[in-house]
């Protein structure tokens, strides 16, 4: 297969929370935008389909304009339940905007010392890097309550959630649809929506990119701001430091054959000098199954088998 590259990083592995039980209670919350009320509804039905018995913050629907809420009530409500003791994961109810604004907010000391799961993506990517990097915390990409479980995800998407938060997929093994770039890497996993990845660059709360894999998904953006974005990864030198890349869901931004072939060309050329894997649909984030999957673990990028490969616990 090839050797495996690996670039060097001294940073403490993340803490890995306890698998989630049926039985388990979990909390639902709303770091970011305003939530709809039947979206709420629904998402937590399934949920309690799923066996377990949910807590909705009492604030999850509020509005402040266009967020759930002010910024300190969101923070707080979100750092009650990583200290409730009782509540064994903590589910984000939607995406969408605001949940970069909690950062300084939030005691990630505290956070760090009852590790619990933590779901979540789009938006959220702001939170599960700072998570993974300021509370050195095993945290999951993966669907929102009230936008991706009340739209029905398959069978597949719950029972893989299901597996995932409860450690029973493990060893677990992703197919990617491209490979762009061959080579085998292996680092701990980062990344998320390129948007907010890109937002973060720059401030306290961006992630370690040195010797990562880096996921990188999207939605609604075109392919020469897709461009910008990668150029802006390259120049600012996250893509010389990390180990590999793998593309996730890209809806509205590869709709159409000329547009995927740009963000393909794109991607191949914003990577081609890089020596790294560079893989492209795996079947992660927006406009796809919208697998859950860990981040802060160590995980292996085949660009030789065209895979993603989980093989070191992500729950105790």
């Amino acid at each position: 297969m090839g050797q495996v590259a690996q670039k060097s990083d001294m940073s403490v592995a993340p803490a890995r929370p306890a698998a989630l039980k049926p039985g388990d209670k979990v909390a639902v919350v709303a770091p970011c935008a305003a939530v709809k009320p039947e979206g709420l509804e629904r998402g937590v039905e399934v949920l309690a389909t799923m066996g377990y018995r949910v807590e909705v913050s009492p604030k999850a629907l509020d509005r402040d304009d266009i967020l759930a809420g002010t910024d300190a009530v969101r923070a707080a409500e979100l750092q009650r339940f990583f200290a409730d003791p009782q509540i064994k994961a903590i589910f984000a109810a939607r995406g969408g905007y605001g949940s970069g604004r909690l950062l300084p907010l939030l005691d990630f000391a505290a956070i760090a010392r009852r590790p619990k799961i933590f779901v979540g993506f789009s938006d959220v990517t702001y939170l599960l890097n700072a998570l993974v990097g300021q509370s050195q915390l095993v945290c999951f990409h993966g669907p929102t309550v009230a936008m991706d479980l009340a739209r029905s995800l398959s069978a597949v998407s719950l029972a893989h959630l299901k597996g995932v938060l409860g450690g029973e997929a493990f060893p677990l093994v992703l197919p990617a649809q491209e490979v762009l770039h061959e080579g085998l890497a292996r680092g701990e996993l980062i990344g998320g929506c390129m948007s907010v990845v890109v937002a973060m660059l720059g401030t306290r709360y961006a992630p370690s990119f040195e010797g990562r894999i880096l996921l990188l998904e999207d939605i609604g953006e075109k392919p020469y701001r897709v461009d910008r974005m990668l150029t802006q990864l390259a120049q600012s030198g996250v893509l010389s430091k990390v180990a590999g890349v793998v593309f996730g869901g890209m809806r509205g931004c590869e709709d159409t054959p000329q547009e995927r072939r740009l963000i393909r060309r794109f991607v191949r050329e914003q990577t081609c000098a890089l020596g790294v894997p560079v893989l492209a649909g795996l079947d992660v984030g927006h406009g796809t199954e919208n697998l859950v999957i860990p981040f802060g673990v160590q995980v292996t990028l085949d660009g030789h088998n065209g895979r993603l490969c989980f093989a070191d616990k992500w729950v105790s």
